[in-house]
């Protein structure tokens, strides 16, 4: 909607602001300045329902990473491709279920945030083999980096994952407390950092649903929830400095 649109592009232009007060950040400053400028739309026909509407046909957005714009168009996009490949994977995994695991770490100071990430991405790798991991069937990992009240780094991975049955209530079954020791023991820490796991429950079918229509459903909702943002843009424009070494860090 126009404005989804406009809200989004007025918090990129506050951003681009930010990004003129460093002399290293000034090109991406000036690619924001003119990030969806130039919108091309034609008209489009539904071959499902034979609807005609405007869509989208080209545009001109900067790929700059921090960009709420583009995080906004990535994240549709993702979306959009997820949503496309799902009618077939209920169907090939018709009994599968869907769990959520956030995990995180302890806050860290923003300027030690590339090597937090990165020993993060390492431990996930190495939890991928582990036994209690090995029975889930796929998933879909996205990285978001919050702001903390004193100024500090809370990067954490939310994680989507297809799972078997028995990994709810069954013989593949992995307590809070064993993906919390899991996600230490992987992370190479002396602390119990924060996990969550939550399995995402479908409604019951109404009269006609199949339940792989309910399951797709729910799952939209679950990837809409992944895919998003992988920093506020309320983060971004509350403190400048903070924001200009976010992208120091995640730009090594």
């Amino acid at each position: 909607s126009d404005s989804t649109w406009d809200a989004h592009r007025s918090v990129s232009d506050d951003v681009g602001g930010i990004y003129l007060m460093a002399s290293e950040f000034e090109r991406y400053a000036s690619r924001m300045a003119s990030c969806g400028g130039l919108l091309r739309f034609g008209w489009s026909t539904l071959k499902e329902t034979g609807e005609t509407r405007l869509r989208l046909r080209s545009a001109e957005f900067c790929r700059v990473r921090h960009c709420p714009v583009c995080q906004w168009r990535r994240s549709l996009m993702w979306q959009a491709r997820f949503y496309q490949a799902l009618p077939r994977v209920v169907a090939t995994y018709p009994d599968s279920r869907w769990m959520f695991l956030t995990l995180t770490v302890r806050n860290c100071d923003i300027a030690d945030l590339g090597d937090t990430l990165t020993a993060m991405n390492a431990a996930f790798q190495r939890m991928k083999v582990r036994k209690e991991f090995r029975p889930v069937h796929g998933w879909i990992r996205t990285t978001e980096v919050t702001r903390g009240n004193d100024g500090s780094a809370h990067p954490h991975f939310h994680t989507l994952m297809m799972v078997p049955p028995g990994m709810l209530n069954g013989k593949s079954y992995v307590t809070h407390a064993e993906w919390v020791a899991l996600w230490r023991d992987v992370l190479r820490v002396n602390y119990d950092p924060n996990v969550d796991i939550r399995a995402v429950k479908p409604r019951r079918p109404k009269n006609g649903e199949s339940l792989a229509s309910v399951t797709a459903e729910l799952v939209r909702g679950a990837v809409a929830e992944t895919l998003k943002y992988s920093t506020k843009p309320s983060d971004m424009v509350a403190d400048p400095e903070w924001f200009l070494e976010l992208t120091r860090q995640t730009h090594k």
